[in-house]
């Protein structure tokens, strides 16, 4: 993607088509945090999401500057440990974007969000969070372009394809993290909301690139996945019965 300005239009659009999207997933979100949850995830989402679209509308700079301003918007605007899991990642990951948006940013960008998530939430693959669909995700993203010499917007199709892999992954797992883990095996058999707000984060992204590429790509394009970054959930963390 070149051009200044086209670059800024289409962070303004991906923003607001994720605004949408959890205004529209809300209820869903809500009743997969019921199960494990403070029930807050998809009411603290389409908050934070709306304060940032309307930040944003409002913010005039490169994109670097629009993906700062969005996770300022979620710092402050979402509680729990959400705010900073999303908007603070954001900030960090913003840095990277200050060349514009190209193959090398956008990894780089990838790669920072996934170590600031990591490192806050003390998460790694295999604890039932949104780390389950990033990981795969950013490992996706960055191997189709540095590896398999994929252009971005095919390379962003396979991530999609990964994270959504990795949101089904939750769902037989013990949780670790959060307040979830203390169901011990209770928590098991219900979809992840942080995974699962993930994946519509990126889905969203995906539609507005291929928008702009005026390209098309399969969201369900098969993505390669290293076995080691979706690895199977340990014994001691999938029951033998059921639970309890």
């Amino acid at each position: 993607m070149s051009g200044d300005t086209r670059q800024t239009e289409a962070v303004h659009d991906a923003i607001e088509a994720i605004a949408d999207r959890l205004a529209d997933e809300k209820e869903y979100l809500t009743e997969l945090d019921s199960a494990i949850g403070d029930a807050d995830h998809g009411a603290n989402m389409n908050r934070g999401f709306q304060a940032a679209r309307d930040r944003v509308a409002e913010t005039d700079g490169d994109p670097a500057e629009l993906v700062k301003t969005a996770g300022v918007a979620l710092v402050s605007e979402v509680g729990g440990a959400s705010g900073p899991l999303y908007g603070g990642s954001l900030l960090k990951a913003s840095q990277e974007l200050d060349d514009g948006l190209t193959a090398e940013t956008t990894i780089a960008f990838a790669e920072r969000y996934l170590e600031t998530v990591e490192e806050r939430g003390k998460a790694s693959v295999g604890d039932k969070t949104m780390v389950d669909a990033l990981t795969p995700a950013v490992h996706t993203y960055k191997k189709s372009i540095e590896v398999d010499d994929c252009e971005p917007i095919e390379a962003l199709g396979k991530a999609v394809d990964a994270a959504r892999r990795g949101v089904e992954f939750t769902t037989p797992l013990r949780a670790k993290k959060g307040r979830a883990s203390y169901l011990g095996w209770r928590s098991v058999g219900h979809q992840d909301p942080g995974a699962t707000s993930t994946l519509y984060l990126l889905e969203e992204l995906l539609d507005v690139a291929t928008e702009y590429e005026n390209g098309e790509v399969a969201v369900d394009a098969e993505a390669d996945i290293d076995p080691d970054e979706l690895p199977e959930p340990d014994a001691e963390d999938v029951p033998v019965d059921g639970g309890d």
